[in-house]
């Protein structure tokens, strides 16, 4: 029996990419998912997605995680409809990239909001319902960009953003500890996502080359690779697994 088997989730940006990935693979390992998105047309597709395939799933939309009355609203809802919460898994990010001397301070505050400060924000409105079950999981996505530079395209302010969260992540340990909570963290590499396309086919080819030739496993990455880990983190088959931050980058910072 799956670790994740009667548990409810908060997965947000289900959307599409990542999210809606992570939907359906917990969903798929038997978890009640609840999730959020800021496109309800695509928030409802993966709903029915995942109740197609024999899942459970419920979804709030449109929500904006920087409001703080929206995140409540989808918090509410699950706790509303189930209970409580086992899971909340801070999917949700919109980045700003590009060249160093093109960034703006309304590029750099836009990534803070929309990478860091949704990720406090769900997890204050989440962590009195795990206080109060007594226990679970928060997890986290960061990126490799938290851990390094990038060459293909420069991250700055994503970078930092997401080292934010990888360090915000270490401090939750400390303090869901007295109460049973795990604090966990992804770091992606490049996953092909939405998102992720456009810069990827703006590469030249000599570009995608030396993207692929960077990545020991030879290979871009896909949605499905995070949602598994991430299922497994989240799942009681991980909980001795705490603090700590995985790379699913095909081994990018290894090298």
């Amino acid at each position: 029996m799956s670790g994740l088997a009667g548990k409810v989730a908060l997965i947000s940006g289900t959307g599409g990419g990542m999210g809606r990935a992570a939907a359906l693979e917990f969903a798929a390992q038997g978890a009640r998912v609840v999730g959020c998105d800021l496109n309800s047309d695509a928030a409802e597709e993966t709903v029915a997605m995942v109740c197609e395939a024999g899942g459970e799933m419920g979804s709030a939309a449109p929500v904006d995680l920087t409001s703080e009355e929206d995140t409540a609203t989808w918090v509410d809802l699950a706790v509303s409809e189930y209970g409580g919460i086992d899971v909340l898994y801070n999917n949700a990010s919109v980045a700003r990239v590009g060249p160093w001397d093109e960034m703006t301070l309304e590029k750099w505050r836009f990534s803070m909001t929309y990478e860091l400060d949704l990720v406090y924000l769900s997890t204050m409105a989440a962590w009195p319902h795990l206080v109060r079950r007594g226990g679970g999981v928060v997890l986290n996505v960061t990126s490799v960009s938290a851990h390094r530079g990038a060459r293909f395209v420069h991250q700055h302010a994503h970078g930092a953003a997401k080292g934010g969260v990888l360090a915000f992540t270490k401090h939750l340990v400390v303090s869901g500890a007295p109460h049973g909570i795990r604090a966990v963290s992804i770091s992606p590499g490049l996953i092909v996502t939405p998102a992720t396309e456009p810069v990827v086919e703006g590469l030249d080819d000599a570009g995608r080359e030396a993207l692929h030739s960077g990545i020991p496993s030879g290979r871009l990455g896909a949605a499905e690779d995070v949602a598994r880990v991430a299922a497994f983190l989240a799942s009681d088959a991980a909980s001795y697994i705490n603090g700590a931050d995985v790379p699913v980058d095909g081994g990018i910072t290894a090298v």
